[in-house]
């Protein structure tokens, strides 16, 4: 079949092509020439039409195609429009064109131009030849289109014709039909009651203006209301049936004003009649519903208000309410309770409040709103009434909730806790608000409030706990060495262990209880936790306690019995009393800085000044160090007082070497220099003499010693021998043995040596030596002399001690021959 049958398919066309395109250029392409046209109306006709004709052909190709002036043309937009010498332009003038080629090309461009121009042609025409057969069916289906699109809207025409004939008839004749009904219609209307009609249970109170109608009652709707009174007893017992109490009491609610209007008719009377009947059992229902208690508050509620519709005593209602309520709360109060007994495991804190806060403080909520909504007319008595009731049960569940904040006494976290009490506070402002004369909320924020402070008790002896562990820890790790028989750690390492144990506990309390004052804390923007809380609590009760406790428990061990104090290592008391001095210069202020950043701490309550602190902490520091010195002075003091105690002096050899015991005091005085020295400063000396330890030995072969003795070769002379003793101790320089100690090496060291030598000058004074007796003694204080020199402030000291020691010796001697120098000098560098 050829392509251009009438049966051949109608092509598709694009969706995005223009219809009016299509069909004018099928028009243009396939429609022969119209009836009653010459020839001469043909395209090949006169010469102006042809072009015309063609460029209107193209400029439809172009439209259908969606293609634009220079895209048809194969070149960009750009040229002027107007310039006749463009090639694709609408106002091209080929005379124009030639003469601007013939002007500016030569002959060779002009024939480039020429043989370029004819392929362009011959191009062109390929392509209008390729779009002409491609589109070839499109272009006899188009035209095929329009000659039935004829056809069909001539016979839409008679068709439309004929409709609006039919029209003006059926018009006319409805215009007739109203105007035959109107009388009847207006008729219609006054029975039917106006222009709305009234639902069954609608309108039922005549005269009394509850019911807008927009005309008056007619007499359809008068009859409707009779329907429905006389139907009510039974559309009564069957809600009361089906269990629609609800729609029970809005029908009797409805139509109880008419019957009490309209009692005194016989049929409104018995109707009235059979309503009471049903009413009573109604109430007499919703009464053992509402006793069972089976349902929920919700249930429990709209059977009250039921009640209340029906006219029931609200007093009574409310009693019984309330009671209903108080036990379903007291169920829930019973099993709160069963979780804290001893048997089962009691759940987590966050699970109790949890448990508490959906149970029993939704339970109180929904009561709290059912009331007020119920029995909002009880007035001043009834919102008393509710207050009382939730108060009495509210303080039961405050202190089954205290009961279990108890238990959590273990660890120092405080993130469960801090969720349980938020959650404990958010729940109850909810009640709260609805009962504010109950004082719920309030009972909350203080129960909040009072585990805020124990936990702050807690953390306290936490942090005691803590320093105790550290100084135990310390002991045992002094104690290891004698023990084991190895070095341990260093006193400076021991030091350094125990101040960043404190710290780092005392962050972890911090950091621990700055959870009550978070932002998302729903408690933390009560005045309390953001003044009370911060400033007394966490500053001065914690922190501030904290340090102060101590400082007490480093000063109990100053006050410990016995003559070498007690059960405490010596290296312990130096060690704390380099922490409370370290304290005193940096720790406290780094600890209470950190404290006020992090709490805000308010200025408008008392708080200790640091300077306060610093001032305890270096009075601890210094006690420590002092009776450091007196416990270490007591123990060498133990040793030459048993030297000198339990030797016969008076029978004793010629000393032939130094006594084992000054060989000791001289190590442990060496061993404690060593010791002080790791924690403490070496301190400032007085100028030293380049001959020191031969100054004490001259001192013993002087003039003025021998003076000393001289006389008590005489036995005429003992009076006169003490005379001299006493004047010499006016004129030498007054020793204060037990003065304050300084914080450096030197001063502890002449403290420790003070007393030594004291003692062994009091010891010397008890006994009475021998000839070789007094010589030993002076054998013993030169080697003391030789070493012990060099760890006090000032040698002098040294040098007044020892000369006391030597010449009281003399005093107790009956033959008081010292020992020549150099044979003194002998035996010391012997020793």
């Amino acid at each position: 079949m050829a392509p251009g049958s009438a049966s051949s398919p109608s092509p598709s066309f694009p969706a995005s092509r223009p219809w009016a395109a299509v069909g004018a250029m099928a028009a243009a392409a396939a429609a022969g020439p119209s009836p009653g046209s010459g020839p001469g109306d043909s395209p090949e006709g006169p010469e102006g039409e042809a072009p015309e004709r063609r460029r209107k052909a193209h400029g439809m190709l172009k439209l259908y195609y969606g293609l634009s002036e220079g895209e048809a043309a194969g070149r960009p937009a750009g040229p002027d429009p107007l310039d006749p010498t463009d090639l694709n332009g609408a106002h091209f003038d080929p005379e124009v064109y030639l003469d601007k080629l013939r002007r500016e090309c030569p002959l060779a461009q002009l024939m480039d131009s020429e043989t370029d121009m004819v392929r362009q042609i011959r191009a062109l025409d390929s392509d209008m030849q390729t779009l002409v057969y491609e589109n070839y069916n499109k272009f006899i289906s188009a035209t095929d289109t329009i000659r039935k699109m004829k056809n069909d809207f001539r016979k839409m025409e008679d068709e439309m014709d004929r409709l609006a004939t039919n029209m003006a008839v059926i018009t006319d004749f409805s215009a007739r039909i109203s105007a035959t009904l109107q009388d009847r219609h207006e008729r219609i209307t006054k029975l039917a009651g106006g222009r709305r009609q009234a639902g069954p249970a609608e309108g039922l109170s005549w005269g009394s203006g509850a019911n807008v109608t927009l005309r008056p009652p007619g007499v359809h709707a008068l009859l409707r209301k009779l329907q429905f009174l006389f139907e009510l007893p039974s559309r009564l017992t069957k809600c009361v049936e089906l269990g629609a109490y609800g729609q029970a009491v809005r029908y009797q609610g409805r139509a109880q004003a008419v019957l009490q209007q309209y009692q005194h008719l016989p049929s409104f009377r018995a109707i009235q009649d059979d309503c009471q009947v049903i009413t009573a059992r109604l109430a007499q229902q919703l009464r053992q519903r509402f006793r069972e208690g089976g349902s929920g508050a919700p249930e429990q509620a709209e059977c009250v208000e039921l009640l209340l519709a029906l006219g029931e005593p609200a007093e009574e209602l409310c009693e019984e309410f309330l009671a209903h309520a108080r036990g379903r709360l007291e169920e829930e109060l019973r099993s709160l309770e069963a979780e804290l007994g001893p048997s089962p495991p009691a759940p987590d804190v966050l699970e109790f409040t949890d448990h508490g806060g959906s149970g029993f403080v939704g339970g109180l909520c929904q009561v709290a709103a059912a009331y007020q909504e119920l029995f909002a007319a009880q007035g001043p008595a009834g919102a008393e009434r509710l207050a009382a009731f939730a108060r009495e049960l509210g303080s039961r569940y405050f202190a089954l909730v205290e009961r279990r904040l108890a238990q959590e006494q273990g660890g120092g976290d405080n993130s469960l806790l801090v969720r349980a009490l938020d959650r404990f506070h958010r729940r109850l402002r909810a009640p709260g608000a609805l009962l504010a004369a109950a004082g719920l909320a309030e009972a909350a924020t203080e129960i909040v409030e009072r585990v805020a402070r124990e936990r702050l008790g807690h953390h306290l002896q936490g942090l005691r706990t803590a320093f105790l562990g550290c100084l135990t820890d310390v002991r045992q790790a002094l104690a290891a060495p004698r023990v084991a028989g190895k070095e341990g750690p260093g006193l400076a390492e021991l030091l350094a262990n125990v101040a960043s144990s404190i710290l780092s506990h005392i962050k972890a309390s911090l950091a621990a209880v700055h959870l009550f004052t978070a932002k998302e804390v729903s408690f933390s923007n009560k005045p309390y936790f953001r003044g009370e809380f911060c400033s007394q609590g966490v500053r001065e009760g914690l922190i501030v306690g904290f340090i102060r406790s101590m400082c007490q428990t480093a000063q109990s061990f100053c006050d410990s019995p016995g003559e070498k104090g007690g059960a405490t290592p010596p290296a312990l008391l130096l060690l704390l009393s380099r922490l409370c001095l370290d304290y005193e210069t940096a720790t406290i202020s780094y600890i209470l800085t950190l404290t006020d950043e992090q709490f805000l701490v308010q200025d408008q309550f008392p708080v200790t000044p640091v300077s306060t602190l610093c001032a305890e902490a270096r009075e601890t520091a210094r006690r420590l160090l002092t009776h450091y010195v007196k416990v270490q002075g007591l123990v060498i003091s133990q040793m030459l007082r048993k030297s000198v105690e339990t030797r016969d002096w008076l029978s004793t050899l010629e000393p032939r070497n130094v006594r084992a015991v000054m060989k000791r005091v001289v190590e442990d005085t060496t061993a404690i220099d060593v010791q002080v020295g790791l924690l403490y400063e070496e301190g400032v000396r007085k100028a030293q003499s380049s001959d020191s330890s031969k100054r004490t030995f001259s001192v013993y072969s002087s003039s003025r010693q021998q003076g000393r003795y001289a006389p008590s070769y005489t036995p005429s002379a003992p009076m006169d021998t003490n005379l001299l003793s006493n004047i010499q101790k006016l004129f030498s320089e007054r020793i204060d043995v037990f003065s304050p100690v300084e914080f450096n090496k030197v001063s502890v060291l002449t403290g420790i040596i003070k007393i030594s030598l004291k003692t062994l000058l009091e010891c010397v004074r008890l006994r009475t030596f021998g000839r070789f007796g007094l010589q030993q003694v002076q054998v013993d204080c030169h080697f003391l002399q030789l070493y012990l020199w060099r760890f006090v402030a000032d040698e002098e000291l040294v040098h007044l001690l020892l000369d006391e020691v030597v010449a009281s010796a003399a005093l107790r001697c009956p033959d008081p021959v010292p020992m020549e120098p150099s044979v003194v000098e002998v035996i010391c560098e012997r020793g």
